[in-house]
């Protein structure tokens, strides 16, 4: 670039950048799902952001993910080393494009370090090379957990899912959501049932997943296209349109794991299905929580068994907040061994975005700061610090206002901040070791003795 040329320092497309009132609301979120993963006896790891192209690729996981490569860029004063830098074959290397693949390689490399049933957390950043449009980014943040078993996992796990769900989501007060639950062994066994031939059962149920997003109509279509006779169509499409109360659609499933032709897998569904929803039941998880849907199927195809989508009711548009499910053979991948797993992910980026644009969340004030103390005059200095000190250490985020300016001016400072209270101590209140509080919200102000100033500030925060 030659000097003074202009430089483009715009934000790239598809890799967000959070104002500091956003950012805090992104940590507060982050805050709350850490501590019910905790709660759950969930432990935080954290994989790189770079892994050997060789493991992202490898046995087909990167599916239809548009992976960034890792390419050294030498300054110009040292392009003959070029060719040294390039990394080619197994050092080639990328960015992650999700948690579960990188799961996978770490408990390769520390397979004797780690106690199984391993359930870990993670809400690291991830990046994948998606066209850039409202609420799909290229570089977002992801929170997962995982429980990974060697061998078998029991499905009181998969239980478990919807019990964490719905903490956090009550905790962030976002309003009513519902978690469907389906079992990919429904589907599978159903498909079989009724004709389908084996080869067609995945490419079917990535037809059936799409059905909310493309309608009935277009479902039709599609599976003509996979050669499903206009017979075999009807009865999937009344399959996954069984609805009622859990109870009912169990029911109704029992009912036609009896009557159907080659009913072993549908008979596994279902009852892999009845032990999940026993145990989110005992869970304690509110019956208008959750359901069955059984036109949930997570298209990806490592899904085994139990599969789950949440939406939030009256914004359905928004699609799945939170998804997931079993998956038998993905984790061990790099191990040759049977690893069972079940999890879930918010696209916590994503999500942020949306509940935004929507008006269903806010964000928080710029600062995290409760109490400015104002600078009245500069030889006061020595006890503005020394009153911030004794109000951080009664745990009140403060901040100190070291310029000098018009009094009005600060308060416009705090409230544009966010801050609600301002502490002035001028030449007399110090002498009586006095301050006045002022709360901007209210416009109240009051004489509070410098002893009592933290006190009466935290009584004053928990009442608003």
């Amino acid at each position: 670039m030659a000097q003074g040329d202009k430089i483009n320092f715009s934000n790239p497309s598809g890799f967000p950048e959070f104002l500091p009132s956003e950012k805090r609301l992104e940590l507060y979120l982050l805050d709350i799902i850490r501590r019910v993963f905790e709660s759950y006896g969930f432990t935080p790891i954290e994989t790189p952001a770079v892994e050997r192209l060789e493991v992202l690729q490898a046995k087909g996981n990167q599916g239809d993910n548009i992976i960034y490569g890792i390419e050294p860029i030498l300054p110009p004063n040292r392009q003959a080393e070029k060719d040294k830098a390039g990394e080619t074959g197994s050092e080639a290397r990328a960015l992650k494009f999700d948690q579960t693949v990188p799961l996978a390689a770490y408990i390769a490399r520390h397979l004797n370090e780690l106690t199984f049933p391993f359930a870990r957390y993670q809400m690291d950043v991830v990046f994948r090379g998606e066209r850039a449009k409202d609420g799909r980014f290229r570089q977002f943040r992801q929170c997962d957990i995982d429980v990974i078993a060697r061998r078998e996992l029991s499905l009181l796990y998969d239980a478990q899912m919807p019990a964490i769900i719905t903490e956090i989501f009550e905790a962030v007060n976002i309003g009513d959501f519902l978690i469907r639950i389906n079992n990919r062994k429904i589907l599978t066994g159903f498909f079989k049932s009724v004709g389908i031939a084996a080869n067609k059962i995945k490419s079917c149920i990535g037809i059936i997943d799409n059905l909310e997003k493309i309608g009935e109509a277009k479902v039709k279509q599609a599976l003509a296209i996979e050669g499903i006779i206009p017979e075999q169509t009807q009865k999937i499409i009344d399959f996954i349109s069984i609805d009622g109360s859990v109870d009912q659609v169990l029911d109704k499933l029992h009912h036609l794991a009896e009557n159907l032709p080659e009913p072993d897998q549908l008979k596994l569904g279902v009852t892999e299905l009845a032990t999940v929803i026993t145990g989110v039941r005992n869970l304690g998880v509110s019956e208008h929580r959750f359901t069955i849907d059984l036109s949930i199927a997570r298209g990806l195809d490592y899904y085994t068994g139990t599969v789950y989508e949440t939406t939030l009711l009256g914004h359905e548009s928004l699609g799945s907040i939170c998804s997931g499910g079993r998956y038998e053979e993905l984790v061990g991948t790099f191990l040759g061994e049977k690893m069972p797993g079940v999890g879930i992910s918010i696209g916590l980026t994503r999500l942020i975005s949306r509940l935004l644009k929507a008006g269903i969340i806010n964000t928080l004030s710029a600062t995290p700061a409760q109490v400015m103390v104002v600078n009245m005059q500069a030889d006061l200095m020595p006890i503005y610090l020394k009153v911030s000190q004794n109000l951080r250490r009664a745990g009140l985020n403060v901040i100190t206002n070291f310029d000098k300016r018009p009094l009005g001016k600060q308060f416009q400072l705090a409230d544009k901040q966010g801050i609600q209270f301002c502490v002035i101590v001028g030449a007399e209140e110090a002498a009586a070791e006095k301050s006045s509080l002022k709360d901007l919200n209210s416009g109240e102000q009051v004489e509070v003795a410098l002893e009592n100033l933290a006190e009466e500030i935290k009584k004053r925060l928990g009442n608003t």
